[in-house]
């Protein structure tokens, strides 16, 4: 039996599906089912062995294990029977923010000091966070400066996050300057949305 997809389907969706494969049955055998991925994306799934091959392109649409039944609507209640457990084991995945900066500064613009909200209650959510923020800058001004600026923007954020507490979370800072720009940009240009931190929450 072999699994394969396109190149946008996600690896943990693969995972999941090689989990839920072995797990359920469909009338006489096992079979695996084609479902979203987190960001609304649907791939495709190839199933292939020496006894049939079957192409999954719709969501919840279904095959059997070694490919030799058509496709077939796995209903929502079938669905939750057969792989209600795995579905429910899944672990949650990483989310990620962006924060933008006043220029020259480490002063958020009115509209991020809105939406690091979202991130204190997007973290809250989890039971025990694990939170990177890594800082950027524009290319106006010299490189090392920027460095130094962009760590200065990544620690604002992490301390920020603690007085508003996440005192006990595990927060990584890291700096990468001018050197990973959102938006390519000539040097000595002033672009708004490289002022910004990344936020991941795992």
């Amino acid at each position: 039996m072999k699994f394969t997809s396109n190149a946008l389907f996600a690896a943990l969706t693969l995972a999941l599906l090689a989990v839920l494969a072995g797990c359920a049955s469909k009338g006489s055998g096992s079979y695996v089912v084609l479902l979203r991925e987190p960001d609304g994306n649907l791939g495709k799934v190839l199933v292939q062995s020496a006894q049939g091959e079957q192409v999954l392109t719709e969501v919840f649409k279904g095959t059997a294990l070694d490919g030799t039944r058509e496709p077939f609507f796995v209903l929502q209640e079938q669905l939750q029977r057969d792989f209600g457990a795995a579905l429910a084991a899944r672990p949650t995945l990483p989310e990620q923010f962006l924060l933008y900066f006043e220029a020259g500064g480490s002063e958020l613009t009115a509209q991020s000091k809105a939406d690091l909200q979202l991130v204190l209650q997007r973290t809250r959510a989890r039971s025990s966070p694990d939170i990177s923020v890594i800082g950027h800058t524009d290319t106006t001004g010299p490189a090392p400066a920027n460095q130094a600026l962009a760590l200065r923007r990544a620690t604002a954020i992490a301390t920020q996050l603690r007085q508003l507490g996440l005192q006990n979370a595990l927060i990584a800072v890291e700096s990468h300057g001018e050197s990973n720009l959102l938006v390519r940009t000539p040097d000595e240009t002033a672009e708004p949305r490289n002022r910004r931190v990344e936020i991941t929450i795992r």
